[in-house]
C-alpha cells in the first residue's frame, strides 16, 4: 500500500474534536480503517480517501462547511459492495448514525447524508459543497495517464466476478455519462486543472473497452 499521510488516526480524531462530536475517535477510526481494508477492494481503499483528503486541503477555500465535506469523504465509501447496489445509501447511514451518536444536530446530519449520496454520480451536482464533494471524488479521472490506467485496472479487479463483455459494456456506459456532460467538473478550480486530461483519459478508456454502450442500469464505478 502507498504511504498514507492523511488517512491517519490523528487527523480523524482532530476532525471529530473540531466538530464537537462526543465520540471515541480512535475506536471509530479502527472501524473505518477495517472497512477500507476489505479484501475485495482495489481502488476504494484508504489510498482513495487519502487522495480525497489531499484534494480537500487544496480546495478548502471553495467550501462552505469544509469539516462536513471532510467527514463525508471519510465515510463515503465506508460500505462498498460490488455484488449489490445501495453502497452509498449504507455509507450515508453509517455517517449519520455516527453524527447522531456524537450529538450533531439534524441539519448537519442531513447535509452530510446528502454529500455522500451525490457520490452516486447519477446527476450533475448542485452548486456549493456538493459540487466540491463530487469534483474531489472524480479527481481521479484527471489523473496522469499512468495513474488513471491503474485506477481502471483496480476497478476491474473489484468487479473480477463480472464476465468481460458485460463489464466492458457497463463500464463504457458510466464513463460515457461523464463525457456526455457539458463539464466533467462543476467547480472552476477542478475544471481548469483537470477537465482536459479527464476527457482524454475517459475517451481513451472507452476506446480500449471497445466503445460500445448500453442504456438503463449504472455500470461499475
Amino acid at each position: 500500500m502507498e504511504t498514507l499521510t492523511r488517512f491517519t488516526r490523528a487527523r480523524w480524531s482532530e476532525l471529530v474534536q473540531r466538530m464537537g462530536l462526543a465520540l471515541d475517535g480512535a475506536a471509530e477510526f479502527d472501524r473505518i480503517e477495517a472497512a477500507h481494508a476489505e479484501r475485495h477492494r482495489a481502488y476504494h481503499t484508504a489510498v482513495h480517501i487519502d487522495d480525497c483528503l489531499g484534494r480537500l486541503d487544496e480546495a478548502r477555500a471553495l467550501c462552505d462547511e469544509p469539516d462536513e465535506i471532510e467527514f463525508a469523504l471519510w465515510l463515503h465509501d465506508a460500505v462498498y459492495r460490488t455484488r449489490r447496489g445501495g453502497s452509498e445509501e449504507e455509507s450515508a447511514r453509517w455517517a449519520t448514525d455516527l453524527l447522531e451518536r456524537g450529538g450533531a444536530d439534524e441539519a448537519r446530519r442531513g447535509r452530510v447524508h446528502a454529500l455522500i449520496l451525490v457520490t452516486c454520480h447519477d446527476a450533475v451536482p448542485p452548486p456549493g459543497d456538493a459540487s466540491v464533494m463530487v469534483d474531489i471524488d472524480l479527481s481521479i479521472l484527471g489523473a496522469p495517464t499512468e495513474r488513471f490506467d491503474a485506477y481502471e485496472d483496480e476497478v476491474r479487479r473489484e468487479y473480477r466476478w463480472v464476465p468481460g463483455p458485460l463489464f466492458r459494456s457497463k463500464r463504457v456506459e458510466i464513463l460515457r455519462s461523464f463525457l456526455d456532460r457539458t463539464r466533467s467538473y462543476a467547480t472552476d478550480r477542478f475544471h481548469d486543472a483537470l477537465e482536459a486530461r479527464a476527457r482524454e483519459n475517459v475517451a481513451r478508456s472507452i476506446a480500449r473497452l471497445g466503445g460500445s454502450t448500453g442504456t438503463g442500469s449504472r455500470g461499475p464505478r
